[in-house]
């Protein structure tokens, strides 16, 4: 089960992720980024230090906008992951396709 939160903080989207995602709680992901696409935020930030578990449907969420936010100029990064749900981005090899941070302060650093 997922609780997702959203916050809006110097610009930026601050999507919260607390709990886990898999392949039905994925849908709440897509649509916390669509709906801060909509808004029109060119910055978001997913805070992922409550973050338990990311299933491959979780993955693929983040996987399914990085053409669009490329073409649209979108800016997003992870950040706060625990070693757990780090191995499992690094071990499909997303930590070189998405921008994650070690924390809030090097992900807005990275989106300014």
């Amino acid at each position: 089960m997922i609780h997702i939160r959203r916050i809006q903080e110097d610009g930026a989207d601050v999507i919260a992720l607390i709990g886990e995602i898999d392949a039905s709680s994925s849908i709440e992901l897509d649509l916390a980024i669509a709906k801060s696409v909509g808004e029109g935020f060119e910055k978001i930030l997913v805070d992922c230090g409550a973050l338990e578990y990311i299933s491959s449907a979780g993955l693929g969420v983040f996987m399914s906008y990085i053409e669009e936010f490329k073409d649209r100029g979108i800016k997003m990064v992870l950040f706060g992951m625990s070693d757990k749900v780090w191995h499992t981005f690094s071990i499909l090899g997303l930590g070189e396709l998405l921008q994650i941070g070690k924390d809030k302060v090097e992900a807005k650093q990275m989106i300014a």
